[in-house]
């Protein structure tokens, strides 16, 4: 994905909050990648969890406090390495079946995107005994969960997926819808909260495609059974 946050790794309380709803979204986008692209058929990807500690002045982060500053980023995921000009001519030459399978891929990159900041949404929700639904969450709202350079991507996508500017709102609210799904589903959730949890508390720089798997599928089996 590697969109970044900004954000204060302090032990107070106030800033471990903001380590959790980071780690929250960032959550959010590993489950996405690997659950979601799993039960869709599609093929495995490489991704990784990156907390960096940096210098210099972020007095613009939403998540600046006074103490030790770090980037976190989830780098990998995509399905998609290369944006075509066009579907059209990405796909001039596939199968029927490849093409299908290529506009799947394409539409699980933008869902992947997308639920990192509704997990956000739906983790602050809960936090203040509100419920959540995709009525009351309107996507305009995720930019307030930091997700503006996810949603640019997104956009960047469906300039290559739909050229109708019509049929691309009904498809961006289409994928937001099931991104909101996947979140709001029961065992996704639980993969989503015990994988942030792993994050805040392993306290790594790197948090390793393999660790997140086993995670996510310690959770995912427990569900399933």
């Amino acid at each position: 994905m590697n969109h970044k946050h900004i954000f204060n790794k302090a032990l107070k309380l106030a800033h471990q909050e903001v380590y959790r709803k980071v780690a929250i979204h960032e959550a959010g986008h590993a489950a996405a990648i690997y659950l979601g692209n799993k039960r869709k058929g599609l093929p495995p990807v490489f991704f990784q969890i990156f907390i960096t500690q940096v210098n210099g002045d972020f007095h613009s982060s939403p998540f600046l406090t006074t103490d030790t500053k770090y980037i976190a980023n989830l780098d990998g995921g995509r399905l998609i390495h290369t944006l075509p000009s066009s579907i059209e001519e990405a796909t001039h030459d596939f199968s029927s079946a490849q093409i299908i399978g290529y506009q799947r891929a394409f539409e699980a990159d933008m869902i992947n995107m997308l639920v990192g900041s509704l997990a956000e949404a739906k983790y602050i929700a809960e936090r203040n005994g509100e419920l959540i639904n995709p009525r009351l969450i309107y996507l305009n709202a995720v930019y307030y969960f930091d997700a503006t350079s996810e949603l640019e991507a997104v956009n960047e996508y469906l300039d290559c997926f739909i050229a109708n500017s019509e049929l691309r709102k009904q498809k961006i609210t289409e994928l937001f819808l099931a991104a909101f799904s996947f979140v709001n589903e029961r065992s996704n959730w639980q993969a989503i909260t015990a994988l942030a949890d792993y994050i805040v508390n392993e306290d790594k720089s790197v948090v390793g495609c393999n660790e997140i798997i086993d995670v996510l599928e310690t959770v995912n089996h427990g569900a399933i059974l």
